[in-house]
């Protein structure tokens, strides 16, 4: 199957009523499209492993049915199994190895776009335009901030990937912003 974007979208849509879980898929999105340009990899088949990496979220919230569940709907779907296993390995319950680079970077991108998403709501405009990696890392050890964001799986993503952590957050910051009008950030 080739990937669409069209049809992704509108199967996450399906999916997913929540607004803010459907701004966290296409943050994930634009990360992995921005890793995409940059590892010179397949940016659509990133995108769409980002936009749909929770689309099951909703309807099966409990471990392992998520992303259990969402596996056997986009195999159904005949979505391209590379996409299935970074999205499978994306949730360590899964004990699904991260052994390519798209399921490492989904990994490492996923809990850090929450985070940073979360980091642009706290500040006076709500904009992430104004948001530094300084502060960025200085709410990382605030543990009442954004406490559901797994600061572990944030380390353990840029060790995954082989990126210093700084560099990892500013890469993401800066796709974010780049795409903040879309975005809504």
């Amino acid at each position: 199957m080739d990937v669409n974007r069209e049809e992704a979208l509108a199967l996450m849509h399906s999916y997913t009523q929540s607004e803010s879980l459907r701004k966290h898929m296409l943050c994930v999105e634009t990360a992995l499209r921005s890793y995409a340009r940059k590892f010179q990899e397949d940016e659509e088949l990133w995108g769409i492993t980002g936009l749909l990496h929770d689309f099951d979220y909703e309807k099966y919230p409990n471990p392992p049915e998520h992303p259990l569940k969402g596996n056997e709907i986009l195999t159904s779907l005949n979505y391209p199994e590379e996409l299935r296993t970074a999205i499978l390995g994306h949730a360590s319950y899964t004990y699904v190895s991260r052994e390519s680079l798209l399921a490492k970077t989904l990994f490492a991108c996923d809990e850090l776009c929450g985070f940073l998403v979360a980091c642009s709501l706290v500040r006076p405009d709500k904009k992430i335009v104004g948001v530094e990696v300084s502060s960025i890392k200085k709410k990382l050890k605030d543990k009442s901030f954004a406490k559901n964001v797994s600061r572990e799986d944030i380390q353990q993503g840029a060790v995954e990937l082989g990126i210093p952590l700084d560099e990892h957050i500013q890469f993401v910051l800066t796709a974010l912003k780049e795409n903040a009008e879309n975005l809504g950030l």
